[in-house]
């Protein structure tokens, strides 16, 4: 799917060391400073969300858009508008003029926007989780290019990655 559409879908998640970004519900670590870094990057942007992370967080949206990816027609959002496929957002936030769609998860939300994905921003905990729902694979496939590593130590080491996809079309 990852064809030029003028809006660059990027996928922004916190990963566990072996590569989970829930253990079902919310997020899996309390780390303020990536908390601020997710409400920094996602600050006046379109944001594409499965339901249950868009109810999960209903409250935080302040200058969002959020598109929920929903097969169910009859889910119509309170703030923001349902969506049955990541084509469908793409389009409209290219329709009303926006340069980037921030993809929040989880899961399902994930791996359908990873095809379509140009940038990574994955903030990865040097911690185990072993269980959960899973981030997409990405890195053993050879199509992604580490661009930004800024590691951040403390009692919860954590570093905040910024991968961008190799495409001879893509200039960075």
């Amino acid at each position: 799917m990852s064809l030029p559409s003028g809006v660059v879908v990027t996928l922004i998640a916190l990963l566990s060391k072996d590569g989970y970004i829930s253990e079902g519900v919310g997020v899996p670590f309390d780390l303020p400073e990536d908390k601020q870094h997710f409400r920094d990057y996602a600050a006046g942007k379109w944001l594409l969300l499965g339901r249950r992370t868009y109810v999960e967080m209903i409250g935080w949206f302040r200058n969002h858009v959020p598109l929920v990816l929903s097969r169910d027609s009859s889910f119509q959002p309170t703030i923001g508008r349902r969506v049955a496929s990541v084509q469908e957002a793409i389009e409209i936030a290219r329709e009303n003029g926006q340069t980037e769609l921030v993809v929040c998860g989880g899961g399902a939300a994930y791996a359908a926007a990873i095809s379509a994905a140009e940038k990574l921003v994955i903030t990865r905990v040097d911690r185990l989780l072993g269980r959960g729902v899973m981030f997409p694979s990405f890195e053993q496939d050879g199509s992604w290019r580490l661009k930004k590593r800024d590691v951040h130590g403390g009692a919860l080491p954590f570093s905040i990655e910024v991968y961008r996809r190799k495409r001879a079309d893509f200039t960075i």
